[in-house]
Formats: structure tokens, C-alpha cells, sequence
């Protein structure tokens, strides 16, 4: 009952969501709401709403603290000269500009933070797109694809590395035999990122394209930006933070609250000015937060309600008795669906232990079709369950992917319409890569 439930609410979620009947903060609400009702656990609704609300709380704040950093260097021109400088190498051809942002955005995706990952990506391409009338989705689909890649298998990227100590593994063992993988499906996005870039050109209008060619070619394309002691100062504090985030100094909470202070009284004396760049930049971080907030509240249900739980042990039941062998392949492929509607949290601490301990245990339901008890190891688990954060970072409760649609001025239905089908499709290379490289076994 709890399993059919839990699909159903996921399932009018993205039915309500994609066909525009709710907006994506009332839809993922009410879906889960309804849902604890429908299942007779209204009398502990409002405990499960605020067990959801503790675990997103922190990542709420977060993203305001990061939107507003990331916001007043943007406003301080602190990425111009790097935006120049690949605008430039692109030469103004959508194919280079699609391939730089898949490449640009494999290489932020190792400091393993989403927001960031976003930020660096859109100041550096979404002027771009704009000026030459390209769908911004196409670089919100590759730069969520980058990162789920690459920060979604990292183990220190956060969510592999749920998965690590959970199940109290070696990163080393779990990492190495991810590279391989991980390094074809890079090459697997920027041939999607290729192909889309080509499909650009083509509705593109001609003498547009020329003009903008030939306005980089004289450098016209170009404001003259001037390298004062504030931008060496911006650019030092931004690097100094990328290090102290990579090496956890301290929770990425504090490191942006201090970091934006400390960059508030350097770039913006008065106290007038101070106050209207953030009355400015709440226009982008209050809408995330909200949407975190509201995030929480659908895992909060889903996952106290017994939902989530009752949807991997149906998922699991399918397995069928003599397929023991394949239960790594099986963990990959419901990963992505899982990965997709589910926190990182509720995923890797809720679901992926339950599925490491059916494998690992060598009980009749799995054993081998020769009749051998299995006995898989738990490292296989988590290199499958990685593999579902490329969808992850393209689902509802992914808190970076709010800062990335407020960032391309676009709707969550949009986005999905757009970006599953990639991400579905690198996806399975994925899977396929892993199988090959002997990242995850079949036999």
C-alpha cells in the first residue's frame, strides 16, 4: 500500500509539475500532504513536516549566504576576464560555446559544491546564450549533467561520500575503479553538448551569429574591465574559499557568511549601498530558499511516512530468484528514478543500506543462477547508487538546481522537459561504462 502510494505521489508530482497545472513549490507540498492523509497519518504530519525541515534547514542558509557572495562578485565584475577570455577561445560559434560549457563545467563540478559549480558556469556563458538567442536550457542541462557526474562520484563531492560512510567503505577502493567510468561519461556529455551545439547553429540566425563573430574578432564584444587591488583582493578571498571548502575547514555555512562579510566591507563601504545590494540579491536567493524549504517538507513525508523505504523493498521484490548476480546493475538502474525524486539524504542513508545489506547477505532470494549464495560487495552498491545523481542534480530536491533555474530565468516543467531525455541517455552510458570498466559486476 505504502509502496503504490509513494509512486503515485511522485508520479502526480511530475504530472502537476511538467504539465504547469501547480507551480513546482505548491506541487511538491501538496503531493506528499495529500499522500500522509490518503495513508491515515495526519495526526503526525506536522512532526514529519519539521523532521524534513531540520535536515533542509542548513542547506537553505547556505544558499543564501552563496547566492549573495556569488552575487556581489558578479556585480563587481570579478568573472569578467575569464568570460572574455572563453568567449574568445568559442569565437562566437554555438558548437565551441556549447563544447566550453560542458568542459567548464566538468572542471568546476571537482570542488564538489553545486551552487558554485552553477554560478562560475552561468557568469561565464549565460551572456553568451543571451546574446545569441540560445536556449539557456541547453546550458542548464549540460551543467547539471557535469555535476552529476563528476561531484555525484567524487568522494568528496557529498553525496558518495553519504554513501562511503554509511557503509563504512575505503574511498580509495570505492574511487578508483570509478574513474575510469566517470571519465567516459564526461567525454559521453561533451558529445551531447557537441550535437546540441550543432542542432544551435542551424535555428540560429545567420547574420546575427556573423555580426557577433566579427564583434569578438575586433574586440568590440568587449568592455574594457580594469584589474583594480579590489578584484586581485575578490579573486584571492574567492580562491582562498574554493581551498578552505575543498579541504573542510570549517561547515561551507560559516565559510560563505564570513566570506560575504568580509567582501561586503571591502567592495561596498556605505551602509545605504550594502542594504540595496541585498535587497538586489534577495530577489534571486529568497525563491531558492523557499523552495528548499519546500523540498523538505516532500522528503520530511515521504521518508518518515515509510514511503521511501517501501518503495526500494518493492523495487527490490522484482529481482528475480536465481538473478543475485545482477543486483549491482539492478542497484544502477534504480538509482536513477530513486536518485531523481529522493534528498541525497533520505537516498544514501535510507535506501542504499537497505540495498547493500540484501546483496551482501547470502540468503536463498539471492542466490546465483548456479546455485551459489551471493555475496556482492557493498563497494559495488555504492558506485551503482552513484550513478543515479546525473538525474539527481535535474529532480526536485536538489537545492543547487533552484539556484540554476533562478540563475536561466526558467521553470522546473521546462527544464525537465528539456534535460531528461540527455540525462537519461548519458546516464545508461553510464551504467554501460561501469560495466565494461568492472566498476560494477554482472556475474
Amino acid at each position: 500500500m505504502l509502496a503504490v502510494l509513494g509512486f503515485a505521489t511522485l508520479g502526480s508530482f511530475m504530472l502537476l509539475v511538467m504539465r504547469k497545472h501547480l507551480s513546482a513549490f505548491t506541487a511538491i507540498m501538496l503531493t506528499p500532504i495529500a499522500a500522509a492523509l490518503t495513508a491515515g497519518k495526519g495526526t503526525k504530519l506536522g512532526d514529519m513536516i519539521m523532521n524534513g525541515l531540520d535536515t533542509v534547514a542548513p542547506t537553505a542558509a547556505l544558499l543564501l549566504f552563496a547566492v549573495l557572495y556569488f552575487g556581489l562578485m558578479m556585480e563587481v565584475k570579478l568573472f569578467e576576464p575569464v568570460c572574455q577570455a572563453i568567449i574568445r577561445a568559442t569565437k562566437g560559434d554555438p558548437v565551441r560555446i556549447c563544447v566550453g560549457t560542458a568542459v567548464l563545467s566538468l572542471c568546476v563540478a571537482l570542488d564538489g559544491d553545486g551552487t558554485t559549480s552553477y554560478m562560475i558556469v552561468c557568469s561565464a556563458f549565460l551572456p553568451i546564450y543571451r546574446r545569441l538567442g540560445m536556449n539557456p536550457l541547453i546550458l542548464a542541462t549540460l551543467a547539471a549533467m557535469a555535476l552529476g557526474t563528476i561531484s555525484g562520484t567524487t568522494p568528496w563531492g557529498g553525496a558518495a561520500t553519504r554513501g562511503i560512510s554509511v557503509l563504512h567503505l575505503s574511498a580509495t577502493e570505492y574511487f578508483v575503479h570509478m574513474i575510469g567510468p566517470m571519465a567516459l561519461t564526461g567525454l559521453a556529455i561533451i558529445a551531447v553538448a557537441y550535437w546540441l551545439g550543432l542542432r544551435e547553429r542551424g535555428k540560429l540566425d545567420p547574420e546575427k551569429l556573423n555580426a557577433y563573430q566579427l564583434e569578438i574578432a575586433s574586440g568590440e564584444a568587449f568592455e574594457p574591465v580594469r584589474a583594480d587591488w579590489r578584484m586581485w583582493f575578490n579573486a584571492a578571498l574567492t580562491v582562498l574559499l574554493m581551498v578552505l571548502l575543498i579541504l573542510e575547514a570549517a561547515d561551507l555555512l560559516v565559510l560563505f557568511m564570513v566570506a560575504f562579510v568580509i567582501a561586503l566591507l571591502v567592495n561596498i563601504r556605505a551602509i545605504g549601498d550594502q542594504q540595496d545590494l541585498i535587497k538586489r540579491q534577495a530577489a534571486n536567493a529568497v525563491p531558492v530558499m523557499i523552495l528548499v524549504l519546500a523540498a523538505g517538507v516532500f522528503t520530511g513525508i515521504m521518508t518518515d511516512s515509510g514511503m521511501i523505504k517501501a518503495m526500494a523493498d518493492a523495487a527490490l521484490a522484482v529481482v528475480p530468484e536465481g538473478w543475485g548476480n545482477v543486483i549491482p546493475l539492478f542497484t544502477a538502474v534504480l538509482a536513477l528514478p530513486l536518485g531523481f525524486f529522493m534528498s541525497n539524504d533520505a537516498y544514501w542513508f535510507g535506501v542504499v543500506p537497505v540495498l547493500a545489506e540484501s546483496a551482501a547477505l547470502p540468503h536463498s532470494r539471492l542466490r546465483s543462477s548456479g546455485g551459489t549464495p551471493i555475496g556482492i560487495d557493498a563497494n559495488e552498491i555504492a558506485r551503482a547508487g552513484a550513478i543515479g545523481q546525473i538525474l539527481h542534480m535535474m529532480g526536485p530536491t536538489s537545492a543547487p538546481l533552484w539556484v540554476l533555474l533562478g540563475l536561466v530565468k526558467a521553470e522546473l516543467g521546462d527544464f525537465q522537459r528539456h534535460a531528461l531525455r540527455w540525462g537519461v541517455l548519458v546516464s545508461a552510458a553510464y551504467i554501460v561504462f561501469a560495466v565494461i570498466t568492472g566498476a560494477i559486476s554482472v556475474t
